[in-house]
């Protein structure tokens, strides 16, 4: 059987002049990074800066309209590369059964390598009480926790994670930040979009801030929010309103 120890490693990430144009408007335009596998990447940006378009081009889920991008010595599209991440939206997408269910369905996956068990990943989620019950039914904190957890079922060593806690209250959104910690501390490499910058000071290992579907800043947390390079990421951090264009 073939294990992680067995094939390449998926960093450094690069994406060399990667652009998005979605109905003839560019949406990412000329990304250029290096990522490392290790800690948060937290993505910032304005409503429309091209966070989550990123996302889905770095899980495969859309193709660059130009540019290239590579896990390692890997073509990001080869569904072997996808097949050892894991993503979790902002609305949880849950299958019609069981708590319990969904996450056996993740363990069984051809792809799937977890280091945990279904008893282990419900009860890491705090969701052991609730096993039996529809997935569906479950409240916004639970069904997000179980989307995570099954997300974690897949054994994923990259992780992204798409305002996850967006609609959660406070008590919700700290259990999930609690699980983001746990797979980042488990070698999991964690891609993080969120408009929390609480959240982003709690989590983040580095900060990428997005503009006009460009990287404005790739700094890690420390300099980011101390030492910003640019005005406008300073007046972002200091809550000064502004449009994308001032």
């Amino acid at each position: 059987m073939t294990t992680n120890a067995d094939v390449q490693s998926l960093f450094p990430l690069k994406l060399q002049n990667v652009s998005l144009n979605l109905n003839e408007k560019p949406v990412l335009k000329d990304v250029n990074l290096t990522i490392s596998d290790h800690g948060v990447t937290v993505i910032l940006g304005h409503n429309g800066a091209g966070k989550s378009m990123l996302l889905k081009i770095l899980h495969g889920l859309l193709q660059p309209s130009s540019g290239t991008i590579h896990w390692g010595d890997t073509n990001h599209a080869s569904d072997q590369v996808r097949r050892r991440q894991a993503m979790v939206f902002q609305k949880p997408v849950l299958l019609k059964r069981s708590v319990e269910a969904n996450i056996k369905y993740a363990l069984d996956l051809p792809h799937s390598h977890s280091k945990w068990s279904c008893v282990e990943l419900l009860e890491h989620a705090e969701l052991t009480p609730l096993a039996n019950r529809a997935a569906r039914s479950l409240s916004g904190g639970e069904q997000q926790r179980l989307a995570f957890a099954r997300a974690m079922a897949t054994g994923p060593e990259v992780l992204f994670l798409d305002e996850p806690t967006a609609n959660l209250d406070p008590d919700a959104t700290l259990h999930l930040e609690s699980l983001i910690q746990t797979a980042s501390a488990s070698d999991i490499k964690v891609f993080l979009v969120t408009h929390d910058m609480g959240q982003a000071k709690r989590l983040a290992t580095e900060i990428l801030f997005m503009r006009n579907g460009s990287v404005e800043e790739h700094a890690l947390k420390e300099d980011f929010f101390n030492r910003p390079s640019s005005p406008y990421c300073q007046s972002f951090i200091d809550g000064v309103l502004l449009s994308n264009n001032h």
